[in-house]
């Protein structure tokens, strides 16, 4: 077991899963959180995660990681990635961890990774401007035999290293090019529109094998999903679990946890979207300790040790056979209009029983939304449900989404 976890970044929910298993560790984040940790005894070294310099680098970070004797350094959120594979590189003596990191962190690198190993993905590339963008869409509608008058191929794109959906634009048309994107979005990665059902993977993994697959099943990306999968993907965990395990030696991810995201095709195909090797959004660890009976968030922490025994494996991860007694999801609430004064919940949600509980919090005054908002937002709660059937799960997503729960 490791002497000391450096947890890069900032998480209240891991700090306790941390406590609570009686875990060294030390956290290493921003100045802002000094005096909360302080006043909570949380070990903890200030550091200025948002630049890197010759006075802000792994280095001098180390160094400051000594006192503590930490010897495995774990990234809590998507901005800390290369700092703590940079740290890592240090400790296992191996410069190949912080490269790694790269993959992760910048998107048309693990795009070209990916399609060299034979992982399928659209297509992309890299632009730098609203022209190079045009002739991208215009090279799709030639592929796709588009005829004049027909609707364009749809173009996503996406910054390098941007966390989940943010800066993330649907480009539908033309139009779209130049009424959407802003001259701050460049250089960015453009890429086709890849069919299929959506879920994400979070893999654990130790010694470079795949010991614990969940499937999130997504019914609106940015919005809902639930676990386990439902009876459709979990046919199909074979097929998964093969391209996942394709992933891991093809990044040649050795210790942690994944979260890559897959599209599922009706001709039983995956296309890879991407891959994080962060806490995953959307509350997902927390759904996936609900529903297997374990701490999820302790795990993905002490996967990343390389020195744990096969017998701590199995303390820390469900037993293979592990079958989930129900489904448990979320949604995630996001206002519906500009401007509200009052939460309303529904006496049909609470009377439901799928019905598990909800965060959402009545504003204080009539509140106001700025119009500016990078990717969906910023979720204002969850509802959070439980249950035996997938299909009802599904259905009472779908209903939720867009309820006007903020009025």
């Amino acid at each position: 077991m490791a002497k000391c976890y450096a947890l890069i970044g900032w998480s209240l929910p891991v700090i306790e899963s941390m406590k609570k298993l009686d875990k060294p560790f030390v956290v290493v984040s921003l100045p802002d959180f000094e005096n909360y940790a302080k006043e909570h005894d949380i070990p903890f070294v200030s550091y200025q995660l948002d630049e890197w310099s010759d006075s802000s680098n792994s280095l001098d970070l180390v160094e400051k990681l000594k006192p503590f004797n930490a010897d495995v350094a774990v990234p809590l959120f998507e901005e800390t990635v290369e700092w703590a594979y940079a740290i890592n590189s240090i400790y296992r003596d191996d410069p190949r961890v912080l490269n790694r990191a790269f993959l992760f962190r910048n998107k048309a690198m693990m795009k070209r990774k990916a399609l060299i190993s034979g992982l399928r993905v659209g297509l992309f590339e890299e632009v730098h401007n609203r022209a190079e963008v045009e002739k991208f869409m215009n090279r799709l509608n030639e592929a796709n035999l588009q005829l004049p008058g027909e609707e364009d191929s749809w173009v996503h794109v996406k910054p390098f290293a941007g966390a989940g959906t943010v800066g993330h634009r649907l480009l539908r048309s033309r139009d779209d090019i130049y009424g959407k994107m802003e001259d701050g979005d460049f250089p960015c990665l453009a890429e086709s529109h890849l069919p299929g059902q959506e879920f994400s993977c979070e893999a654990f993994i130790h010694g470079g094998k795949i010991k614990f697959l969940n499937i999130t099943e997504y019914v609106k990306l940015g919005y809902s999903n639930f676990v386990p999968e439902g009876p459709g993907l979990a046919a199909k965990r074979p097929l998964i679990m093969r391209e996942m395990q394709k992933l891991v030696d093809t990044f040649g991810i050795e210790y942690g946890m994944i979260h890559p995201e897959w599209f599922l095709t009706e001709n039983d195909e995956l296309n890879f979207g991407e891959v994080a090797c962060r806490i995953p959004g959307g509350h997902i660890l927390e759904l996936v300790g609900q529903a297997y009976d374990f701490d999820a968030l302790a795990a993905f922490v002490l996967m990343h040790d390389p020195s744990l025994t096969e017998e701590e494996i199995s303390e820390i991860l469900p037993a293979e056979d592990y079958k989930c007694e129900n489904y448990y999801g979320n949604v995630m609430i996001y206002p519906q209009r500009q401007e509200f004064s009052k939460l309303e919940i529904p006496q049909e949600l609470e009377n439901d029983p799928y019905f598990l509980d909800h965060n959402l919090v009545p504003p204080m005054t009539s509140q106001k939304l700025s119009g500016n908002r990078e990717g969906f937002g910023n979720h204002f709660g969850t509802v959070n449900f439980r249950g035996p059937e997938a299909d009802r799960m599904t259905e009472l997503l779908k209903k939720y989404e867009t309820y006007d729960f903020y009025v």
